[in-house]
């Protein structure tokens, strides 16, 4: 029995030995490496390697968005008209131009508003070489951004991405067409976001930068142009260089996309952008304002002043707080908490996250608009200008004179439209080539008009004819 007992202690104490040893001897190896090669303890510790990084691909790309960008020739009415039919064959080189990206297979495309501002005519080159009239939808200085409608379908078009998701260091691509040079392709990084480079004004100060700020190559010609992701998705719009000579020195900038999207639909819905306000007078926090005002936070947009009766001010948000987050999106700067809260229209809600002495509060906070009312603001249809009763023409009527629109002048009095020779019952068809679809359609064509322009119609008994109107 003791015999037993003994082989047992025995065979117990090798055991626990070998247990003890073999720990001893793993903590050893991980802990005092035996190798002689750092290159070859690489590949042991993480195989693959750098070989495990996927290629970059450029040209699937390049590929998808060079046929949505487009070039935009505008034409500025310094003389009698901003179009005579002298002029319709217009001379690329004689004339201002940018770039645009279609968003829709229609003919809805985006661009900067600076590219089109003041211009009484608008001319867009598809990649194929196709050229089309535009009209302008709406345009925002505010955001620099800019609607245009041709006539065509089927056309390629870029889809949306999220900027959100776009992180410093990403790849992307820049397309446009910088000194006309058409649907050219230029690549880098993301080195930044939310930048505000101090570069939009706007009547009522709302102007809103928060760019995305990229090291591709951007010239004159390329603003309004795509900024898009590997994926070929459009994640911004190209607006600006930081240039000292007129020409790329490094940086670009574009308008995130994000911002593109809600601005493009309130242009699309309402031919202006309708903006929430919080109502507050702000600045980035920086360790000095910290300091200055007994902070506990060194990263936020610090409150000055809450303008009586705002959105704010009725959420019980108060100067001297710190918003640390808009929707649950950190803000670290006034540029990326304008961005956010100009996504949102007027009635619209969001959650405002701030700070208050230590304390960490969120708030549910209904935007308002410039006039200090949640509501959104919409244009009236004027049926009289210039001394002329406008009416839409009926479909039947369209069908049976093959038009794809018109606005009929009912009736007309003293005013422009008489003082160019138009007479009652003359249907508007087009003005400076760009089809007029119905009443409203023609308001929102002449309120970016001035100068001379060629109005295109006919008459009941089939007459068609062409008149300059002085405007």
């Amino acid at each position: 029995m003791r015999r037993i007992l003994l082989i047992a202690v025995v065979l117990l104490s090798a055991f626990i030995g070998a247990v003890l040893g073999a720990m001893y001897t793993l903590r050893y190896l991980d802990n005092v490496p035996d190798y002689t090669s750092i290159a070859q303890h690489q590949q042991v510790r993480m195989p693959g390697g750098s070989n495990s990084v996927t290629p970059i691909n450029f040209e699937n790309a390049a590929h998808l968005v060079t046929p949505a960008v487009v070039n935009i020739n505008t034409v500025f009415g310094a003389g009698e008209f901003s179009l005579t039919p002298m002029d319709l064959n217009f001379d690329p080189m004689a004339r201002p131009s940018g770039s645009g990206v279609i968003i829709s297979d229609d003919g809805y495309i985006v661009t900067n508003q600076h590219v089109i501002e003041d211009a009484t005519g608008i001319e867009v080159v598809l990649n194929d070489n196709q050229r089309y009239y535009a009209k302008v939808i709406g345009k925002d200085p505010s955001t620099d951004l800019a609607l245009l409608k041709i006539k065509a379908k089927n056309l390629p078009y870029l889809r949306y991405g999220d900027s959100d998701q776009v992180v410093p260091g990403e790849w992307v691509l820049a397309v446009g067409n910088p000194f006309d040079l058409n649907s050219t392709v230029t690549a880098g990084i993301v080195s930044a976001k939310a930048r505000n480079i101090g570069i939009l004004r706007d009547k009522n100060n709302l102007q809103v930068e928060s760019f995305i700020q990229t090291d591709a190559a951007v010239n004159p010609g390329n603003s309004g142009g795509a900024l898009v992701n590997l994926k070929g998705e459009l994640i911004g719009i190209n607006s600006a260089i930081a240039t000292v000579t007129g020409s790329y020195s490094g940086y670009s900038f574009a308008i995130p996309v994000n911002l593109v999207k809600k601005i493009m639909d309130d242009l699309l819905e309402f031919g202006a952008v309708q903006r929430g306000l919080l109502g507050v007078e702000i600045r980035d926090v920086t360790a000095k304002l910290a300091n200055d005002q007994d902070l506990d936070v060194l990263r936020g947009v610090f409150i000055n002043r809450v303008n009586a009766g705002s959105a704010a001010d009725q959420s019980g948000i108060e100067a001297g707080d710190v918003i640390t987050a808009i929707d649950g999106h950190e803000v670290g700067s006034v540029s990326e908490l304008q961005e956010l809260v100009a996504r949102h229209r007027p009635g619209h809600s969001v959650l405002v996250t701030y700070r208050r002495d230590g304390k960490v509060t969120s708030v549910k906070t209904t935007l308002k608009n410039f006039e200090g009312r949640a509501a959104i603001t919409r244009h009236p249809v004027n049926f009289e200008i210039e001394g002329a009763q406008l009416e839409d023409v009926a479909y039947a009527e369209l069908t049976r004179r093959n038009l794809e629109g018109g606005v009929r002048i009912r009736t007309i009095g003293p005013g422009k439209w008489l003082d160019a020779g138009i007479k009652k019952g003359f249907i508007i068809t087009h003005i400076d080539k760009v089809n007029v679809d119905n009443v409203e359609d023609l308001n929102r064509i002449l309120e970016y008009k001035s100068g001379g322009m060629l109005v295109e119609g006919i008459y009941f008994e089939g007459t068609r004819a062409v008149y300059g109107v002085q405007w």
